[in-house]
């Protein structure tokens, strides 16, 4: 297209329900930090804080500063708007990126890992990568209005990072996993996969009073027995499990073509898909 003076426009690209999309960005990902606490903030609203490889460097980056920074002692983690995380991007072809970046597992370990603690705030959707992006966290803390779900079956595809077995035990696993359904704050309180649940209104002054506890704790212990949780769970095959697509039976299992999905992704067929796959599914309220 050409503009008013005949320069050539950057085609606007759009969500299905016509709003537009912007261009990845460096403030994809926020950071701040003070009095011992660093504020990671996902800023992708629009897309309800989807991840792709730009923000999985950004948020990559954003760690490392944390990780420097002797004067932080734990790390928030939010989402912009009103979601903290809805997945992988399901817009990412809109601009392609062929430059290296961390996956999400390699991101989300990166957290599970980190020797200061990691609080998620959730508010809104927690879901797909987003509710795995939760779960590595240390403390997840979601307000009354959150949903949170295992929802990569509906699109074909298994977890990326398989921490909810480890999160709700295996009946509420296989549950979660194998029907894709959204969970409310409360029914994820009672299977694990969040530590407390609180007012819409009262999440931030929550999440602020734990992160300042945990900034005034010594830190030495603090970080001890992080690492002392975490290596309890490697003991009894969390890093193993996370590894499953080595697995040759999984292999296997998971060997199909997934071209034809890809392409309803990537194709201008995301409406139809959403329609054919979220059938028997609520949709979001908000």
């Amino acid at each position: 297209r050409l503009g008013a003076m005949g320069a050539p426009m950057t085609e606007v690209k759009k969500t299905p329900d016509g709003i537009e999309i912007p261009p990845p960005g460096p403030d994809d990902v926020l950071y701040e930090a003070a009095e011992g606490i660093a504020r990671i903030t996902l800023n992708r609203p629009v897309v309800l804080n989807a991840l792709n490889k730009h923000v999985q460097r950004l948020l990559d980056a954003a760690l490392d500063r944390a990780e420097a920074d002797d004067e932080v002692n734990v790390v928030i983690l939010s989402g912009a708007g009103r979601s903290f995380c809805a997945g992988g991007d399901l817009y990412a072809s809109l601009y392609p990126d062929d430059d290296p970046a961390p996956s999400g597992t390699d991101v989300q370990l990166r957290i599970w890992g980190f020797a200061k603690p990691v609080i998620a705030k959730v508010r809104g959707h927690a879901v797909g990568q987003g509710c795995e992006l939760a779960g590595v966290c240390d403390l997840t803390i979601a307000a009354e209005s959150a949903k949170l779900g295992e929802i990569q079956i509906r699109h074909g595809f298994g977890p990326p990072t398989l921490i909810t077995p480890f999160l709700v035990g295996m009946k509420q696993a296989k549950e979660l996993l194998l029907l894709g359904e959204m969970v409310d704050a409360q029914d994820a309180l009672r299977l694990g996969l969040v530590n407390r649940v609180v007012p819409d209104d009262e999440l931030d002054a929550t999440v602020d009073e734990i992160a300042r506890k945990l900034a005034a704790l010594p830190q030495e212990t603090v970080r001890t027995n992080k690492a002392l949780v975490n290596r309890s769970y490697e003991l009894a095959g969390f890093r193993d499990a996370l590894a499953y697509r080595d697995d040759e039976a999984i292999q296997a299992l998971s060997s199909g073509d997934r071209a034809g999905v890809l392409d309803e992704l990537t194709e201008g067929g995301w409406e139809a898909f959403k329609q054919k796959r979220d059938a028997l599914y609520e949709a979001p309220s908000d």
